[in-house]
């Protein structure tokens, strides 16, 4: 059976990744949204100062793909005192690890729910989904596990049952997109939010601009349709 849902006037928030290099190229950026991380933490002061908000990253991400231990102790020192309204925090998480490596970490998190929020890796069961999703307002999907390559016809049918699971509960959370702004941008699904480092990454390369304000400018006005809706077969080979 296929579901229909409808909402009006979505936008996609973009929170822009840091660090961005020199200094004098940030500043243009003054009044975005941005993401800084636990593991490159030397723009967080200058991002409070001048950004509308601060999605604080808890760097586990780089941390794996160095093969480094993560600090969960030292990056909940790290957010106590930039965790107010309207910025927010991702929880500790495991990358590719199981419902119980993500379960005690968040066990161990003091902080107040409204200010945080869970990572679902999208290779995880549905069912741990929307159990984040009933005790949390804001919940992130994370590439992860089979589906971790973005933009996959794998990916886009685990997102798509994603949001088929979420709307048969009549849940209207807050979900973020980690480290997938040009999908969730593009896509028909109602993300509320998306990160990534293109801007950082790519704002001196030939072509695009040499200006990171000009570079987030056109990343930001590329929002989806305000009226959209999803039709998707349940896609049985995929477990829940």
């Amino acid at each position: 059976m296929a579901l229909r849902r409808k909402n009006r006037g979505d936008c996609v928030i973009h929170y822009h990744g840091t660090p961005i290099t020199p200094r004098s190229e940030l500043i243009k950026m003054a009044g975005r949204h941005f993401c800084v991380s636990f593991a490159h933490p030397q723009d967080a002061d200058w991002c409070l100062e001048n950004g509308q908000s601060v999605m604080w990253d808890n760097g586990a991400f780089s941390a794996f793909t160095k093969g480094k231990a993560f600090n969960e102790i030292g990056y909940a020192r790290w957010v106590e005192d930039k965790l107010f309204h309207p910025n927010w925090a991702i929880i500790p998480d495991v990358i590719d690890g199981c419902v119980d490596d993500q379960r005690d970490l968040l066990k161990r998190w003091s902080y107040e729910k409204e200010l945080s929020a869970p990572v679902w890796h999208i290779h995880l069961p549905v069912d741990w989904l929307l159990e984040l999703c009933d005790e949390y307002p804001r919940v992130c999907f994370g590439s992860s596990g089979q589906f971790w390559k973005i933009g996959t016809d794998e990916w886009v049918r685990r997102i798509d049952l994603a949001f088929n699971a979420l709307q048969k509960r009549n849940m209207r959370n807050w979900i973020h997109m980690l480290r997938a702004m040009s999908a969730a941008s593009r896509g028909q699904w109602p993300f509320a939010s998306a990160d990534s480092t293109n801007v950082a990454r790519n704002f001196k390369n030939k072509g695009r601009g040499k200006c990171p304000e000009n570079m987030a400018r056109m990343i930001d006005a590329k929002q989806p349709k305000p009226n959209w809706e999803i039709m998707v077969k349940e896609q049985a080979e995929f477990e829940l």
